[in-house]
């Protein structure tokens, strides 16, 4: 059933007609010629999964493609392969689909990336968090599910995780923990004692329903330069109020904490924002501004100048990690790994850049930037 399709779908595998022409076996022969398609996508889910997949359509993980491209100078500046980016950004954000001479075009397939363009229009997959062929429940609840993607020096969701106490909670007794409960009956205190990243993000609890939009209940978008309310991140504004958000995340933090822990909690939440935007990310976007203004940079291309590749450091890397580090209380993150490091990054790029500014010298530029041949 999930893999049929019709006879017009441009996915249908030709290949798999060739069973039908087979006389070596009872159902070998035309009468029982079936259309299937190798590539099972949201629309085919949506069958038995309508809600599901309309809000999976409205996240962020469905539409990442989009996202990178507009952020992301290694994609619009053209700096990484074709093949580091099938085998490392795609992998995980997805591919755009094409078949070629009757077939998935290996350098669009395989891939589960969440925020894959299929050929039939719709986008994502679900066996990014719900693998083939148990699809479970149970395996989408788990943080290592999360943790496929969500890892490494630039969003180490999963690291920070196990660093809090929510994943000290898990790592002691998450083997107790009823990870088969129906959907929308995953209960705190009843079928877990402490919350994984679908507990916050897409479980319902109290009077929250559950989502696979986890984009939901975001107040701050944290992965972004400059971090903005979600409805004012240009490359996807989400279509929701972050107030409205805030009080269904901090309904769902209630379920085991007092309001005023929780009121609390945003509270050092939204001044690390702050300090990060007005400390470490405005006055170092201002500099990088000027070098350019002043002919100082290049702006054809990018990290093939050191001061770009700081000041992306600085909000992709660290800065990410600092803010990240509180969002998700891992202390260690917040502070060695995230703000700690945003100095040291700081201090770097304001050094090169002022001495660049005062002796009015354009930066060193990497005559031969290694494999800066993708398409833009």
């Amino acid at each position: 059933d999930c893999h049929k399709a019709e006879a017009f779908d441009p996915d249908v595998s030709q290949e798999h007609y060739k069973q039908y022409e087979r006389a070596d076996q009872k159902y070998g022969t035309k009468e029982y010629k079936v259309p299937i398609s190798a590539v099972v996508t949201p629309k085919d889910c949506s069958r038995c999964h309508p809600d599901e997949a309309k809000q999976y359509s409205l996240s962020k993980h469905a539409n990442t493609l989009e996202i990178i491209w507009k952020i992301d100078p290694w994609l619009n500046k053209g700096m990484n392969s074709d093949v580091e980016r099938t085998t490392g950004c795609f992998h995980c954000h997805g591919s755009i689909l094409k078949m070629k001479d009757g077939k998935l075009d290996a350098a669009t397939w395989p891939n589960v990336g969440v925020g894959r363009i299929n050929l039939d229009g719709s986008r994502g997959s679900c066996t990014s968090c719900h693998t083939r062929h148990r699809f479970s429940v149970m395996e989408a609840r788990k943080p290592e599910a999360c943790g496929q993607c969500h890892l490494g020096p630039d969003h180490p969701q999963i690291e920070i995780y196990m660093e809090s106490k929510h994943g000290d909670i898990y790592t002691a007794h998450g083997d107790k923990y009823n990870w088969d409960a129906a959907p929308g009956t995953w209960t705190p205190g009843v079928d877990y004692r402490g919350p994984t990243c679908a507990s916050c993000h897409m479980s319902g609890a109290g009077g929250v329903l559950t989502s696979h939009d986890v984009t939901e209940r975001l107040s701050w978008e944290i992965q972004a330069p400059l971090t903005v309310r979600p409805q004012d991140f240009k490359p996807f504004p989400a279509k929701t109020d972050w107030r409205k958000e805030r009080e269904k995340m901090a309904t769902i933090c209630m379920q085991c904490h007092s309001k005023l822990w929780v009121e609390n909690y945003y509270y050092k939440y939204d001044q690390a924002v702050k300090e990060y935007n007005e400390v470490y990310y405005k006055p170092a976007k201002k500099v990088l501004d000027e070098l350019y203004a002043k002919g100082l940079l290049d702006k054809s291309k990018f990290f093939d100048e050191r001061p770009e590749l700081d000041f992306y450091y600085l909000w992709h890397h660290e800065g990410r990690r600092a803010r990240m580090g509180v969002a998700m209380m891992a202390p260690d993150y917040a502070w060695w790994h995230g703000f700690y490091d945003c100095k040291e990054r700081y201090n770097d790029f304001m050094e090169l850049a002022r001495d660049l500014l005062k002796h009015n010298k354009k930066a060193y530029k990497a005559p031969d930037y290694p494999n800066a041949t993708g398409s833009t």
